[in-house]
């Protein structure tokens, strides 16, 4: 068996953290057995390193290796991909295709952030896990695969299993083995290391001298907290190496490629603040709106209360006890007077402004119904004078209706009706 050292050589992996090192030993010991293995940690960590070293050292590395990254496969054809789909299965499917389960029979399959898998797609590949089979989109016939599956993913997979985004039974099947990588904040001396080694690389492939970091630069480079890990070391490694003509980096000019620096760097926190403290006050803070909310709802009854009966005296006699509740607080009984004072002013006021707004209801109500009045009378009145004036104007041209109606500013025909209407 090869060592931990001989193996981080091989896969190019940088660093001597006691956690980086764990992580590649569990890999060294499962690869020769069959078991499922779940890569879990932080994006950009490395994850991809560990499947690799494991089909390497495994009895199918003779076999194919496919890695296939679940998040970046629409859910559409996801099931497609992977299991393969039979002629006419679906819209554009113009011929059978294999999927990866079949093409990797024998080998290894490293599913990446596996915990973005459909959960339909979920129940399938559980069914690889316990027996090997599989069935094609548009096939009813059972397929049998051996293949070894590595999965990866950076979610808290405890979180998805709650949320009802990821099976817990597939969770249990792919994790027999959980090999952890560290995030790169927490391999402090492995930082330097890496930026050593991207400044190299990139060095060679631009062709100009290597990127050297003064001790104030390394020393933030450190704090820095690389919420995108090495992929986010690697980025600004390669920055600082192409547009830097100065080779020797100070932290000034570093600090110009850490985006977010005062927000990423650690914060100090004195050791007299425990944990405990925050939970305390938590439940201070939970109790005092609790009251808050408790003393508002008294106050929303009292209230009504006074509106609606008007009798202020009663009302305080009554609830004597719960306006001493919501007033007093420790104050002087003085004081408490001036408040229960004070606030029953207001409500009179609001009362009388709610009485007053009444009468105005009422008056409207009382003109509303004068003016329908008066419109009826002014209806009436002008059908008593239309009469009038049709009458007259039949009287002076003898019950000649064409004439009436040219005198009237009418049509016949209006005329005609209105003698209709009238009975004339």
């Amino acid at each position: 068996m090869e060592s931990v050292q001989a193996i981080k050589q091989r896969f190019e992996i940088i660093g001597n953290d006691p956690k980086l090192n764990r992580a590649v030993e569990k890999a060294i010991q499962v690869a020769p057995t069959d078991i499922s293995v779940l890569v879990t940690g932080e994006s950009g960590v490395g994850k991809e390193s560990i499947p690799k070293i494991i089909h390497a050292l495994s009895h199918r590395k003779h076999g194919k290796y496919i890695a296939v990254n679940c998040g970046a496969i629409p859910e559409g054809t996801i099931d497609s991909e992977l299991f393969g789909h039979e002629k006419g299965a679906f819209t554009g499917a113009t011929a059978t295709r294999s999927g990866y389960f079949e093409v990797a029979d024998g080998g290894t399959i490293f599913l990446d952030e596996v915990g973005e898998l459909p959960l339909t797609t979920q129940v399938r590949l559980l069914r690889v896990l316990e027996n090997g089979e599989f069935i094609k989109v548009g096939s009813s016939k059972v397929q049998k695969t051996n293949v070894r599956i590595v999965a990866a993913t950076n979610l808290n997979m405890f979180d998805a299993i709650k949320k009802d985004k990821f099976r817990e039974d597939l969770y249990y099947r792919l994790s027999t083995v959980e090999i952890n990588l560290p995030p790169l904040r927490e391999r402090k001396e492995d930082i330097h290391l890496l930026f050593r080694k991207f400044a190299a690389d990139f060095a060679l492939k631009y062709k100009m001298p290597t990127i050297r970091l003064e001790d104030d630069a390394v020393e933030l480079l450190q704090k820095y907290r690389w919420g995108g890990n090495i992929r986010q070391l690697r980025n600004v490694a390669e920055q600082i190496s192409v547009l830097e003509q100065e080779r020797n980096i100070d932290a000034g000019e570093l600090r110009h490629y850490l985006p977010d620096i005062g927000s990423n760097l650690p914060a100090v926190i004195s050791d007299k603040k425990k944990e405990g403290d925050f939970s305390n006050e938590r439940e201070i803070l939970y109790k005092v709106l609790f009251d808050m909310k408790s003393d508002l709802n008294d106050l929303k009854k009292l209230t009504m209360e006074l509106m609606e009966s008007g009798n202020y005296q009663k009302v305080q006699e009554e609830h004597e006890g719960l306006i001493d509740k919501i007033y007093g607080n420790g104050d002087s009984d003085e004081d408490i007077e001036d408040i229960k004072e004070e606030n029953l002013e207001v409500l009179q006021i609001a009362q009388k402004s709610r009485d007053r707004e009444r009468e105005r209801e009422k008056e409207l109500e009382d003109k509303y119904y004068f003016a329908e009045e008066i419109e009826e009378e002014e209806t009436l009145s002008l059908q008593d004078k239309e009469l009038e004036l049709i009458k007259k104007s039949l009287e002076r041209h003898n019950g000649k209706r064409k004439n009436a109606a040219e005198e009237l500013g009418i049509s016949e025909r209006t005329l005609y009706r209105k003698i209709k209407q009238y009975n004339l």
